[in-house]
């Protein structure tokens, strides 16, 4: 059977994409804006070691595999290969299409980029802060310049907001940062901990909008250079500090706010209850703290997709929840809940400019990180833009307030966080 009928058995018969291989046969529709192209054996044999996503992944990582055109229209279109999950039978036939036991045996070792707990810098017990650390290390200490041809010039690394539809991605992150900003009731002369501050948005932000004492801090040591560098040309280090340090060493406490912008889903299932029970004990009484965070839509998948791309690619040991249990923890903790909102179609806009931005740097990129990087990239990011597309993942942020010993909360009768523009626009 030639790899054209496999790919058509795989994908469908109607996939409406180009398929060539090296044993000269094709399928799919010629001249498609997307065509795959199958370089080597050692594609074959990682798609039968791995059937669905996870095999297409290291084909495409290493290099034996190559997608021209559009990655999210050739995720979109190749849904069905994804979430290949066949029987025995059928696979047993397709192996033997594909050549027999020779595309098992031996096992094709997975690209570099792929990372495996039997590695010396990912061992040890689940979120402890050492693993922790060296699995933050592996996605966040990339390279500060290809994070900057990606994410652009807010270096904001977590989902916009986008005030308007037309709105740029940087219009977006200010908005994102200012509505987190508004919503925590920042003003002069607070005392702000950002936990996970990547390379310092929010704590710039409130330093140099509210005249906010802002302490940032984060795992990933590059992070932490960049951030330091950036408070000072901004002049702001009297009011701004980022350290490199793990969120349960910060020794102060009394803050009047807190902001968690893309932290808990490191935290781990296991330790979220003495996550959010910390933050609430740094906290001043009356104080205001938001988790801005991915989740899952439920519960009734699991936390963590150990043999997953992600987990292998992206971000190792990261577990996602369902909202209603994030919030019923914060709950329980010390956080009376007094607003929620799901910014799903917002992240997915997000993701869609940082591709954009990563296709407009791909040979600078390249040189920089590395083919193999730049491609788990490329594919991680338009695959989770179509996820929160189509619902699979969503963005919540969650806004909390410690109460007073009388119960009051010093909150609003109304939220008075969005612009006064915006609520006319609304109202109209």
């Amino acid at each position: 059977m030639a790899l054209a009928e496999v790919f058509e058995a795989i994908a469908g018969p109607d996939a409406p994409v180009e398929f060539v291989a090296y044993d000269g046969s094709s399928a799919g529709i010629p001249g498609s804006p997307v065509k795959i192209t199958v370089r080597s054996p050692t594609a074959v044999s990682y798609l039968a070691q791995a059937p669905g996503a996870l095999g297409l992944a290291r084909a495409y990582v290493s290099g034996h595999l190559d997608i021209d055109g559009d990655m999210y229209t050739t995720l979109s279109r190749l849904s069905k290969a994804q979430e290949l999950s066949i029987g025995w039978p059928e696979r047993l036939k397709l192996l033997q299409a594909l050549g027999g036991p020779k595309v098992l045996v031996p096992r094709i070792p997975p690209p570099p980029q792929e990372v495996r707990v039997t590695r010396r810098f990912l061992n040890g017990r689940m979120h402890s802060k050492g693993r922790d650390a060296s699995a933050i290390s592996h996605h966040y200490d990339v390279s500060n310049r290809f994070y900057e041809w990606v994410l652009g010039p807010s270096m904001a690394y977590t989902c916009a907001c986008y005030p308007t539809a037309d709105a740029t991605l940087e219009e977006a992150q200010e908005y994102k940062f200012d509505l987190v900003a508004r919503k925590l009731a920042l003003k002069p002369g607070m005392r702000l901990l950002d936990v996970g501050c990547g390379w310092g948005g929010m704590v710039l932000h409130a330093a140099r909008e509210y005249g906010v004492k802002a302490l940032g801090v984060t795992l990933s040591e590059q992070q932490a250079l960049w951030a330091q560098q950036a408070i000072k040309q901004a002049g702001l280090e009297d009011l701004a500090q980022v350290r490199h340090l793990d969120y349960r060493d910060v020794a102060e406490t009394g803050f009047d706010a807190i902001s968690s912008i893309g932290l808990t889903e490191h935290i781990g299932k296991q330790n979220l209850l003495s996550y959010f029970s910390f933050l609430n004990g740094k906290l001043k009484i009356g104080g205001r703290m938001l988790n801005h965070c991915i989740t899952r839509p439920d519960n009734t998948g699991p936390s963590i997709r150990r043999s997953g791309f992600i987990n292998r690619y992206v971000f190792p040991d990261g577990e996602l929840e369902g909202p209603g249990y994030l919030i019923g923890l914060m709950n329980d903790n010390g956080f009376e809940i007094r607003h929620e909102e799901n910014l799903r179609e917002h992240y997915a806009k997000t993701l869609a400019a940082w591709c954009a931005n990563l296709d407009a740097h791909w040979d600078e990129a390249v040189a920089e990180v590395g083919q193999g990087t730049a491609r788990v990239w490329r594919l991680y990011m338009a695959g989770s833009q179509l996820g929160f597309d189509r619902n699979v993942v969503q963005l919540h942020q969650v806004l909390g307030v410690k109460l007073r010993a009388d119960g009051s909360s010093d909150m609003p009768l109304r939220p008075d966080w969005e612009p006064a523009q915006a609520r006319a626009r609304a109202s109209a």
